[in-house]
């Protein structure tokens, strides 16, 4: 497999911003004076990785529908405030490794995020001219599948790589018909990928070594 670029999820493979977004999450429901019960990172673990609004239903599925759409409306503004005073964790070797692999291929990132969830990451972290380009749901409004195929078409990406933490990143690296990489220390599971990484530097390794198998072969 030798990609001309590299598509990377965000939540559980990038970073963990669970703890934060629970902060978020349950002073949305102060501020609306909701009672409900504590929102722990554990519960925003479980749903990270689907579309902010399916996460919002799926945590506070016994409120009514008009509360979950409040919920669902300003945790979308307030998750990105909270990260902005109080950050997420960057995991091990991200931040390195994704300057190696900047200087050989071009870098995205495709996630089921709302607007301006990247922005603040790259924002946080440096990386605005880290990545390249970036898509998401909150963009859109559409599926994963859909926005990679998008980022890719516009792009002129012929032959990217996809690299997640869960069976939905697989899933649209599947329906693009592009190889799928897995990391193993994420939040989901991988049914069947083309590749499979325990650490970030694992998987930076691989990649710097194919570009520069490829270098000495021109």
């Amino acid at each position: 497999m030798t990609p001309d670029s590299i598509i990377f999820d965000l939540d559980g493979t990038l970073w963990d911003t669970c703890a934060t977004c629970a902060i978020a999450w349950n002073r949305v429901l102060n501020r609306f004076g909701i009672d409900y019960r504590e929102i722990g990172a554990e519960d925003v673990r479980a749903v990270t990785g689907k579309p902010h609004l399916d996460c919002i239903r799926l945590t506070f599925h016994d409120l009514p529908n008009d509360e979950i759409s409040r919920i669902c409306d300003a945790t979308m503004i307030e998750d990105n405030l909270a990260i902005e005073e109080l950050g997420g964790n960057l995991y091990e070797g991200v931040s390195q490794g994704l300057s190696l692999l900047r200087e050989r291929y071009p870098l995205f990132i495709v996630s089921n995020c709302q607007s301006g969830y990247i922005e603040t990451f790259l924002r946080m972290h440096g990386f605005e001219l880290t990545i390249s380009d970036f898509e998401c749901w909150g963009n859109t409004g559409r599926p994963k599948g859909e926005n990679l195929k998008s980022l890719i078409a516009r792009n002129g990406l012929v032959s990217p790589v996809m690299i997640g933490d869960a069976d939905g990143d697989e899933t649209a690296a599947r329906e693009c018909r592009i190889p799928f990489a897995f990391v193993q220390y994420g939040f989901g599971k991988s049914v069947s990928p083309d590749l499979s990484f325990s650490c970030f530097q694992e998987l930076v390794n691989h990649f710097v070594e194919i570009a520069s198998a490829a270098e000495e072969r021109h």
